[in-house]
């Protein structure tokens, strides 16, 4: 009998692609598919190809004994809740406990590279719920989601539009992977039917720089692009006087932080060895997006 694969935060940018991977792959009827959100309505299209469609809300733990009944596989897509300490975990755990509770047969989980030692706020929430999914003793597959490659897109127009890119990140190097690529590992994964647990860390096939990316970026687009390198507290000082809320910029300067002491710099062939096939290359994304970037 085929089994049930379920996907939460259906209706977000990253969920979407997993169900668009699992629909491509043609190796799970639609109808073995349950997609969830918070608003079903948004999954409209998804209905209309056969899946099924169920409200689960991380704040409404009875939502989610109701949306998390009769799967067999069920993917946790972590929530994008960063302004409000603590929450995002306690929503995480919420999951778990309910996935336990419907007899799930397997939990994927999507966490982040080395939560353990990264110096990044919300890290401690994907730990958390790394050991809350290996608690249940329900089989699992933790993945580790490297940066995405359209996280770029949060500093490079501005960069480019004014020549300059103010960076705290010194030497480090980072590995970003398409959001694309991540679903994709994220489908094949939940389509997998393994018993076994593992944790994948899923990065792009290369890691950079900032002065590597900044050229990348220059070349694609012909604008001059510098790396300004500053301290952490001169980076918070700009985005700060660039209006960013109080809350979001000590998380920015993380990213920074943790790429400068090297906690980005891993590089594997996960996503290949999950997709069988190697994930996009930085250059050849910032080429398909050089439009995009240069406005």
């Amino acid at each position: 009998m085929a089994e049930t694969l379920l996907v939460t935060g259906a209706a977000g940018q990253f969920g979407r692609l997993v169900l668009d991977a699992l629909l491509a792959s043609g190796k799970t009827n639609p109808a073995n598919i349950i997609a969830t959100s918070r608003d079903v309505a948004k999954l409209d299209d998804y209905a209309q190809k056969g899946v099924k469609t169920r409200t689960a809300d991380f704040d409404d733990p009875a939502s989610l004994d109701e949306a998390f009944a009769g799967a067999d596989r069920i993917l946790i897509v972590s929530t994008d809740v960063l302004d409000r300490p603590g929450k995002r975990l306690k929503q995480h755990l919420a999951a778990v406990a309910a996935a336990k509770t419907a007899g799930v047969k397997h939990i994927l989980y999507t966490s982040m590279p080395a939560p353990e030692q990264s110096v990044i706020p919300f890290a401690a929430d994907h730990l958390g719920t790394e050991n809350a999914v290996k608690a249940t003793g329900i089989p699992y597959t933790i993945l580790r989601n490297a940066w995405y490659m359209e996280n770029l897109f949060l500093a490079l127009p501005h960069a480019l539009a004014s020549g300059q890119w103010f960076s705290s990140a010194g030497n480090g190097r980072i590995s970003h992977v398409a959001r694309a690529d991540l679903a994709k590992a994220a489908a094949a994964a939940l389509e997998a039917g393994s018993s076994e647990s593992r944790t994948y860390t899923l990065t792009g096939s290369e890691a950079r720089s900032t002065e590597e990316i900044a050229a990348l970026a220059a070349a694609a687009t012909g604008k001059k692009l510098d790396v300004v390198q500053i301290s952490d507290e001169a980076l918070a000082g700009g985005l700060k006087g660039a209006g960013l809320p109080d809350f979001l910029i000590p998380i920015l300067v993380s990213f920074d932080t943790n790429t400068r002491e090297g906690h980005f710099d891993v590089v594997t062939d996960d996503v290949a060895t999950l997709t069988g096939k190697a994930p996009l290359g930085l250059s050849a994304f910032l080429e398909a997006n050089k439009a995009a970037l240069a406005q």
